[in-house]
C-alpha cells in the first residue's frame, strides 16, 4: 500500500509550496473581502434605497451563481475593464474577496442587527455622530458575536480556493493535479490533498476556537 505513495518523496515540496498559495489566497481574500463585506452592510442597511438596492442586488447575484462562472467571469472581465494584463494569482484573490464579502455582507449585518437599537439611541443622544457610534460601538459588539460565522467564512475561503486552480494558480488543488498529470496516478495525489486541506481547516478551527474562548473570559472579567 505504502510504495502506492512513493511519489511523496518527489512531490512533497509542490504539494507544500501548494499549501502555502492556498493558505495566501485564503487570508489576502478574507481580509478584502472583510472590508467589502463591512462596505456592503453598511450599504444594504442605508436609507437612500438605491444604494441599498445596489448593495443587495450584488449580494443576491454572488450568492446565487456558482463562484467557478464568477471566477471565469473576473478572469475575462478584469483586464477589459482595467486595460491591463492581470496575474492569475490577483484574479484569483479579486474573485475569491467578491465572493466572500457577499456571505460577510450578510453575516455583519445579521451582527449588527442582533444588537439592542437602545445602544444606538442612547449613543445618539449623548451627541455621538452615526458613524462614532458605529465604528466605536455597534461593529466592536457585532463582531464579537459573528466571529464563529467568520471564522467558518475563513474556512470556506480555503475550501473554496481550490477552484482557482482552473486559473492554473499553483494551489493545492493545483499541485495534485499536477502531480496526477506527472504520475499517471488517479486517486493518490487526491488524498494526499484532501488531508492537507483537513489539517489545515483542523488547525484553523483550534485557533478560531482559542480566539472564541479567550473573548469570553475577557468579557467575564470585565
Amino acid at each position: 500500500m505504502f510504495e502506492n505513495y512513493s511519489f511523496l518523496a518527489r512531490y512533497w515540496s509542490l504539494f507544500v509550496k501548494g499549501v502555502e498559495t492556498t493558505i495566501e489566497l485564503a487570508v489576502i481574500s478574507i481580509v478584502f473581502g472583510l472590508i467589502l463585506g463591512i462596505i456592503l452592510a453598511l450599504m444594504k442597511r442605508a436609507k437612500n434605497w438605491v444604494i441599498a438596492i445596489l448593495a443587495k442586488m450584488y449580494i443576491g447575484f454572488i450568492r446565487d451563481t456558482p463562484l467557478l462562472v464568477q471566477i471565469y467571469i473576473v478572469y475575462i472581465g478584469l483586464p477589459i475593464v482595467t486595460g491591463m494584463d492581470i496575474p492569475d494569482f490577483m484574479t484569483g484573490v479579486v474573485a475569491l474577496t467578491f465572493y466572500s464579502a457577499a456571505y460577510i455582507a450578510e453575516i455583519i449585518r445579521s451582527g449588527i442587527e442582533s444588537l439592542p437599537t437602545g445602544q444606538s439611541e442612547a449613543a445618539l443622544s449623548l451627541g455621538m455622530s452615526k458613524r462614532k457610534v458605529m465604528t466605536d460601538i455597534i461593529l466592536p459588539q457585532a463582531f464579537k458575536n459573528i466571529l464563529p460565522a467568520l471564522g467558518n467564512q475563513f474556512i470556506g475561503n480555503v475550501k473554496d480556493s481550490s477552484l482557482v486552480s482552473v486559473l492554473g494558480i499553483a494551489d493545492l488543488m493545483f499541485a495534485a493535479q499536477t502531480v496526477r498529470g506527472s504520475t499517471a496516478l488517479g486517486l493518490q495525489p487526491m488524498i494526499v490533498a484532501a488531508l492537507l486541506y483537513l489539517v489545515i481547516t483542523w488547525l484553523l478551527n483550534i485557533i478560531l476556537s482559542h480566539i472564541e474562548r479567550r473573548l469570553k473570559s475577557s468579557d467575564r472579567v470585565a
